[in-house]
């Protein structure tokens, strides 16, 4: 299917945080990694040599792991494919957003009056998908993406640049364990609506989504994990003419995002 989105460049944006610049840093060596994180710097993800343990590693291991930072342990092949520096076995990428907590995001959507509108996304790889997915959110007034800690798009320049500038303004969440964020949102009064071709019921079928909402979009590869797909209360397909038999899940998640949208805008009418 053809991924390209449609721009309006002339789209005004309300500022959420700071943009930066599309070139995304990098940090190498062990200290250097060490210290960033003992600063409390959003770091995207960390590569560390395979085989190499001491105490530096550890402590770094120890702090990602409270920063929600995902950890690779990598030949040093692929350390050497990052950078020709000497990286002592270890490679860091700055993060080009700053995360939001999950738990603050919703408890400020409630407080505010707000009907909570949610995207979770299970293991969006492809950068540019990832980017047009968070521009369809923010135009179509979703209050957060969430993504897992591994498995995910790293969000690059080719992010920022493809959501237009959307990665700017909508908060995004980088939580450890979806299936235990998924309960989480469901005790916060939301229903978990998975798109998912495998489903018998369409999205324009007595599906209410007036009321707290998070949709749950798969991989573009094998779509939604089975232990979600589960935890789902309700599964929705869309609906298609054609003789192509699914969607890119950029285009599939504007679909069903409008769809949300055209119910609330008819609610309030």
């Amino acid at each position: 299917m053809e991924k390209r989105n449609y721009r309006d460049d002339n789209a005004r944006r309300r500022p959420f945080r700071q943009e930066k610049s599309e070139k995304i840093e990098m940090i190498f060596g062990l200290r250097p990694i060490l210290e960033a994180l003992h600063a409390g710097k959003v770091l995207e993800r960390i590569f560390l040599q395979k085989g190499q343990r001491n105490s530096i590693t550890q402590d770094i291991t120890e702090l990602a792991h409270q920063a929600k930072v995902p950890v690779a342990t990598v030949p040093v092949e692929k350390l050497d494919t990052l950078t020709r520096k000497n990286h002592q076995g270890a490679v860091a990428f700055l993060s080009a957003i700053t995360y939001m907590p999950l738990d603050n995001i919703v408890a400020d959507i409630y407080e505010k009056g707000k009907t909570p509108l949610l995207l979770i996304l299970d293991r969006i790889t492809d950068v540019r998908n990832f980017g047009s997915i968070a521009r369809n959110a923010e135009c179509m007034g979703v209050d957060a993406i969430v993504i897992p800690n591994r498995g995910a798009a790293q969000i690059n320049g080719d992010a920022l640049k493809t959501s237009a500038g959307a990665l700017n303004i909508i908060p995004v969440c980088r939580e450890t364990n979806l299936k235990d964020t998924i309960t989480f949102l469901q005790q916060s009064g939301m229903q978990i609506v998975a798109c998912t071709e495998k489903a018998e019921q369409n999205l324009t079928e007595k599906i209410d989504f007036t009321g707290p909402t998070a949709i749950l979009m798969g991989s573009e590869e094998d779509g939604i994990s089975p232990e979600y797909l589960k935890k789902a209360d309700v599964r929705v397909k869309i609906p298609m003419a054609g003789q192509i038999g699914s969607l890119n899940v950029s285009v599939a998640s504007g679909i069903v995002l409008f769809e949300v949208l055209r119910q609330r805008l008819a609610a309030n009418q």
